[in-house]
């Protein structure tokens, strides 16, 4: 699975563990073994706001009637038969509630014609046997438009409940088919199931409300009911063997139940997985160039090199670093003309010192990142970079923190480099001498020796 996975300890904890091997200006035996083995996570704001909570009922159109927001059906029969309104393909209305909540509030400020279409029924019977239908639907602009803004509230929503998952390091669930427990991100259990088990219910980035998904399908094998094909067992060892021979160890992809748990169930209006997953993107070649200026994106938020302040721009981060910790990373990248991937060793080189509360200036290891950044801001050590040879390593060619996003906004113009420049560093890989004697045979430069042979 392309997803990442979260391991180990979390920053903080690792954090802590590396402060306890030693106190201010020590240097123990440890210190050679204190180096970052898996990756680490730094502090991100979860994104977006929490959607607020609606009344646990719906209302009638007309009437003070109100039905549990689980009993759709029952409020749309009551106003066929009652108020004789119906609408309109009702399933691809994205937020119910406040779609009725709206014709509400509208059909008291004018006549219930001024917007739906009205249906006569048994019109060639007597007057006093033939009665009116009224039909709301998004033939209406208003409907229409209503029906549009619904649908990008609630994927706004929806995105924004998937970034705090993605960002949450407090999730805690259980396998269900071992009963392992497993903290932090929710990927660490999904790919758990994934590789261990071979029960892959997607990449964790596409999934939304995963604990409600989680809960969903171990009340399915707690009411022993296979999650393929969904039928019922006599006990547990029982359907246990049944989805290990039957290869029903997945869910049901005909369940539209499970459909309101992925992300692009939720992109546009009225379509499922699979209409978006058939749409034919050539389609998409001849028509003009699209207006993106409605794009929103999340901010950058990056995080500075020695505190936890973040940013939303990056030029903002080079301000705050320059102004607080009088460190000037465009400054430094100019008089040592550094590339883009120097810059990106440098960056990782910087981020581990400070994890592991080491003052690169002087090579003191402290008992907190507080008291080094107490310290280097002190003694003006946060631009007393060593020599390049302590930085400019291949190791650092690996971020220290998987989601850096500083490491995503470095310059990478190499417009400005030399031949030279270009040049260094490339490592030569040689070619393998074990068999000597098939590679003279093979070797090319034997036919230019005979034809030099020949000559002459």
């Amino acid at each position: 699975m392309a997803a990442t996975e979260a391991r180990g300890l979390g920053a903080d904890q690792r954090e802590d563990a590396a402060g306890v091997r030693g106190g201010v200006g020590t240097m123990d035996l440890e210190d050679s073994k204190d180096c970052i083995l898996e990756p680490l996570s730094l502090p991100e704001s979860p994104g977006g706001s929490t959607a607020s909570e609606g009344p646990p009922s719906v209302p009638c159109l007309f009437c003070e009637e109100h039905f549990p927001v689980a009993e759709q059906d029952k409020l749309l029969k009551h106003m066929i038969i009652e108020h004789k309104i119906v609408i309109a393909d009702v399933k691809l209305v994205a937020d119910f509630q406040r779609y009725i909540l709206y014709w509400r509030k509208r059909f008291t400020e004018q006549p219930i014609t001024d917007f739906c279409s009205v249906i006569r029924i048994n019109s060639t019977a007597p007057f006093e046997e033939q009665d009116n239908y009224f039909l709301l639907c998004d033939v209406l602009p208003e409907d229409r438009i209503l029906r549009e803004e619904l649908q990008k509230q609630r994927l706004k929503e929806i995105l924004d409940q998937q970034q705090r998952e993605r960002n949450d390091t407090s999730f805690h669930g259980v396998c269900m088919f071992c009963s392992e427990e497993f903290r932090g991100n929710r990927s660490v259990l999904l790919n758990h199931m994934a590789r261990e088990h071979a029960f892959n219910i997607g990449l964790p980035d596409n999934i939304v409300n995963c604990t409600e998904f989680l809960c969903t399908l171990q009340k399915k094998l707690d009411n022993l009911q296979c999650l393929y094909c969904e039928k019922t067992f006599r006990d547990k060892n029982t359907l246990k063997d049944h989805m290990r021979k039957k290869q029903h160890r997945r869910i049901n992809p005909k369940n539209r139940d499970y459909d309101r748990f992925y992300v692009i169930n939720y992109l546009e209006l009225g379509k499922s997985w699979e209409e978006v997953q058939l749409e034919d993107d050539r389609e998409l070649l001849g028509l003009p160039e699209d207006d993106w200026s409605d794009w929103q994106e999340y901010p950058v938020c990056a995080v500075c090199l020695f505190c936890e302040k973040q940013e939303e721009t990056i030029d903002k981060l080079y301000v705050h670093m320059k102004d607080t910790h009088e460190f000037d990373l465009l400054r430094i990248k100019s008089e040592l003309r550094l590339n883009f991937y120097q810059q990106v060793k440098l960056v990782n080189f910087i981020r581990r010192q400070v994890h592991q509360c080491r003052c690169y200036g002087c090579h003191v290891k402290f008992k907190s990142k507080t008291d080094l950044r107490a310290h280097m801001e002190e003694a003006k050590h946060t631009s007393l970079l060593p020599d390049r040879k302590t930085w400019d390593q291949l190791e650092y060619y690996f971020p220290t923190y998987e989601n850096d996003t500083l490491l995503c906004t470095l310059s990478d113009s190499e417009s400005d480099l030399t031949a030279q420049e270009h040049n260094e560093n490339v490592p030569v890989i040689s070619e393998d001498t074990s068999k000597l004697c098939a590679l003279k045979r093979s070797s090319v430069l034997n036919q230019l020796l005979l034809q030099e042979r020949l000559e002459n």
